[in-house]
């Protein structure tokens, strides 16, 4: 069992950046973010293993969003710089303890609560 909390979300102009976290209870193979706008599905932003050397980015995120882990601190980041109004969604952290494609939705086990994400223009 991962029980996965995020934090570091909330209300910014566009342009400016956020940090989100996620501390993880347990320990699993790989860590993802995805994020769900309103009326949209579920959509993948990052994802990483717990060495680090396996990371993979959304083509919307590419440049301008960082994934990163502490194992120390079994917690991932994501770093968003230049926030667009279109990157307004809930975020949330994921977890997965089992193969498969890391950034694909089905493939994670356990999700977060989410933590809100809003840009303004």
């Amino acid at each position: 069992q991962v029980q996965l909390v995020e934090s570091g979300g909330g209300l910014v102009q566009a342009g400016d950046s956020l940090k989100l976290s996620c501390a993880a209870s347990g320990r699993a193979f790989d860590m993802g973010w995805f994020r769900q706008a309103p009326g949209k599905e579920r959509e993948f932003v990052a994802a990483i293993n717990w060495s680090g050397f396996r990371i993979y980015y959304a083509d919307s995120v590419k440049g301008r969003f960082t994934i990163s882990v502490d194992n120390a601190k079994n917690t991932v980041y994501l770093q968003m710089n230049s926030l667009k109004p279109e990157d307004t969604a809930v975020y949330y952290c994921a977890a997965r303890t089992r193969s498969g494609s890391m950034t694909l939705r089905g493939s994670y086990d356990y999700w977060g609560q989410g933590t809100q994400v809003t840009v303004s223009s």
